[in-house]
Order: structure tokens, then C-alpha cells, then sequence
């Protein structure tokens, strides 16, 4: 029995087979699901870090599929991993193909008070384990790690002790289901507090069964948390509690991330994590919500942030300045794409699939070699389409 040709297509690019039966695809996924099962959990992403060594991440789902028109903005609820389940496999294959190291489970947002707060707290555990089950699937096939995930609950309160045995009980349960899905890591990001950040890495550590935890703060105006610690000492701080990689991601983007970046680096011993959202933050909006239209002045977080997009070089440039720090940990938030993902994978020296397809503008018939263009005659449409008619 043959593949239908779409899938057969997707198939033999990721593993690089020629045409194959259904039955060698079955006993091809058997053996890698053993040999993902022997290792160690975290294995992989030390190993990786080791020498020097990178792992790279594509994360920003919730906003492409807002984008796409998938999520609502407002409550940011994954609700499109219930409803539309294959379009996220899809986007976990688009990133690998771009050049991720990991699947990340597309559990952002997708706890209990966030599902609670839409009328679908029944379906949080269903939601949780599709997310896991498709990130194994992705990664088993393509060679990536899987990483399970939790993130700010916008629950917890530093003086109300009540509020942080409802984060550690949330967490838990999301710990607890990225373990039994196989999870290589965990990922505790996005947190803008010390507080929470702390509690998120105790519980990984009590209830990961040995995972790696990779824990980053999202920095905003201030350079410190909401509970007011510096952002570099809070790093430096959940380094010492064991996690394995700290950093930051979310709310700056690259120009305004990277200062703080070379702090970070001074501070820590081990691994650092690189995370900016993909939008031109500066000195006087330093976050991309506090940035401007810059012909309006109107604020263009949350629905016209599109107007304040970095370019791909401006990526480029900030992987080739993250990788001169020492962040070997990267990748990209809010706003990614996989063309904008493509020119940080190669500045970490990678070479994905996605390169074969990368712009080469000698081909094009208007702005190309002029010994290629020059029999088109098309001096003039180029002339009306940069400067105008003379």
C-alpha cells in the first residue's frame, strides 16, 4: 500500500528515503520511537549544549496562528490544537524544515485558568496530551527534541500565598502530562516574575522525573521583574536553582533583547537562552507593546503590530551578534515566521531544507543579472516601479 502523495512528499523529505511502502514507514517510526525512549529524559538538549555546542527554536505559534486566523486575540487560548489538530503538526513541520532543533507542544496559554476563562476547562487535559502527541510525532520523524511547556499564568500574586499553590497546581498537571508523553525537556517561559519563575522550576524539578528545564523571563520596559528583581540577577538566581538553560524571551524585540543579553552573559556560567519577538523595539519602545505606528503615533500592540516588523536582515544581524555573546540556547518568539527562522538557522551554521529555497534574484527577470534580463527590455518597468517616470 502506498502513501497518498502529499504525505509521501512530506515523508520522504524529513527522512530522506526514497519511495516506500506503509509497512517499511510503520517499522522506520517503530525503531525511532525505541530509540527515543532509551534516552535519558533531557539527555538530548545537554548533550546538544555540550562544548559550545546550540539548540535552536522556533516558538511564536500563537501569534501565527492568530495570523492565520486560528486563535482569538485577547484570551490566546491553542484552542486550534483541538479543532484544527493537523494544522499544528503542519507548522511543527514547517519550523524543522526551517531549521528547529525542537518541537515545542503548543501547550502556551493552554492551562487551567486560561481554558476555565473561555468555558473549556473539561477539555485541558485533551488539549495538553494532543499537543504532546503531536510534538513526539513531529520530532520522532525529523530527529528534533520534544519539549513540553508551561508559561506565566497571570495568577500569581507575590503577597497572596494562595495564589502561588494555584500556580504550583496548574503546573503540575502539565508537568506531569509532558512526562507521560515522552518529553525530552521543559520549557518554563514568558514569566515576568521571580516569584513564579521559582515555582515553575521547583515543580519541574519535583515532578519531571529527572527532565531539564529551561526557564525564561519575559522583559518588558523595565529592566527587572514584576516583583521587582533585576532581570540579570533573577537569571542569575534560577541558574543557581538548577536550571539548565535561563534567559530571556517575549517582549523585546532583537535591537532592545541584545544589551541585556551581554549581561546575562557575564552573570551565567551555563547555557543562555535568546528569545526576541520579531519587531523593531528601540530605545524609547522598548517592548513591542509600548511600540508606536510610526505615522499614526498611535500604539500598534496588539492587532497592528505587523507595521513595525523587523526585516530579515535585521534577524540575520541579531543571530550573528547573539552567537558572538555566547547564546547558544536561541531562537525566535512572537511574530516568527519560517523565512525570518531560515537566516538564524544558517548563521548558527546550519543548512535545512528551507535553504534550497532561499532568495536568489539573479533569476528574476526585472531586478536580475542585467546579461540574464536584458533581452526582456525591462529598463522601463524596473524605472516605474523604484523611481517613477523621469
Amino acid at each position: 500500500m502506498t502513501l497518498p502523495f502529499r504525505v509521501h512528499r512530506t515523508l520522504c523529505t524529513y527522512i530522506r528515503l526514497p519511495p516506500i511502502s506503509l509497512l517499511s514507514l510503520a517499522a522506520c517510526a517503530s525503531i525511532t520511537r525505541e530509540t527515543q525512549s532509551a534516552k535519558m529524559p533531557g539527555k538530548g538538549l545537554l548533550e546538544r549544549l555540550e562544548n559550545g555546542g546550540s539548540v535552536l527554536i522556533a516558538e511564536g505559534y500563537l501569534w501565527e496562528f492568530e495570523r492565520r486566523g486560528y486563535i482569538q486575540q485577547g484570551a490566546h487560548v491553542p484552542e486550534v490544537v483541538l479543532e484544527h489538530p493537523e494544522l499544528v503538526k503542519i507548522m511543527h513541520e514547517e519550523f524543522v524544515h526551517a531549521g528547529s532543533d525542537v518541537c515545542e507542544a503548543f501547550t502556551y496559554y493552554g492551562n487551567r485558568e486560561k481554558l476555565r476563562f473561555i468555558g473549556r476547562e473539561d477539555d485541558l487535559e485533551k488539549l495538553n496530551r494532543m499537543a504532546l502527541k503531536m510534538a513526539r510525532e513531529v520530532a520522532d520523524r525529523t530527529g528534533t527534541l520534544m519539549a513540553g511547556g508551561i508559561c506565566n499564568t497571570g495568577v500569581y500574586q507575590p503577597d497572596q500565598p494562595e495564589t502561588h499553590e494555584q500556580v504550583r497546581a496548574m503546573y503540575k498537571e502539565q508537568v506531569e502530562w509532558a512526562v507521560e508523553e515522552g518529553a525530552d525537556y521543559m520549557i518554563a517561559e514568558t514569566i515576568d516574575s521571580l516569584g513564579e519563575a521559582k515555582i515553575a522550576l521547583e515543580t519541574i524539578q519535583k515532578y519531571g522525573k529527572g527532565m531539564s528545564a529551561v526557564v525564561t523571563l519575559g522583559c518588558y520596559v523595565p529592566e527587572e521583574t514584576t516583583d521587582e528583581v533585576p532581570i540579570v540577577e533573577a537569571c542569575r538566581i534560577l541558574e543557581e536553582l538548577g536550571a539548565a538553560v535561563v534567559g530571556l524571551n517575549c517582549g523585546r524585540g532583537p535591537k532592545t533583547m541584545l544589551p541585556l543579553l551581554r549581561q546575562v552573559r557575564e552573570a551565567c556560567k551555563g547555557p543562555i537562552a535568546a528569545l526576541p519577538v520579531t519587531y523593531r523595539t528601540r530605545g524609547d519602545c522598548k517592548s513591542f507593546m509600548s511600540l508606536k505606528d510610526p505615522d499614526s503615533g498611535k500604539y500598534v500592540y496588539p492587532i497592528n503590530v505587523a507595521t513595525c516588523l523587523c526585516g530579515r536582515d535585521e534577524i540575520r544581524e541579531f543571530a550573528e551578534e547573539a552567537k558572538a555573546i555566547g547564546v547558544n540556547y536561541i531562537g525566535l518568539c512572537c511574530g516568527n515566521a519560517p523565512n525570518y527562522f531560515r537566516e538564524l538557522a544558517e548563521v548558527y551554521g546550519r543548512t535545512p531544507e528551507a535553504c534550497r529555497y532561499r532568495p536568489n534574484m539573479t533569476f528574476n527577470y526585472i531586478f536580475g543579472d542585467t546579461e540574464k534580463t536584458d533581452k526582456y527590455d525591462v529598463k522601463k518597468l524596473r524605472q516605474y516601479m523604484v523611481t517613477g517616470k523621469e
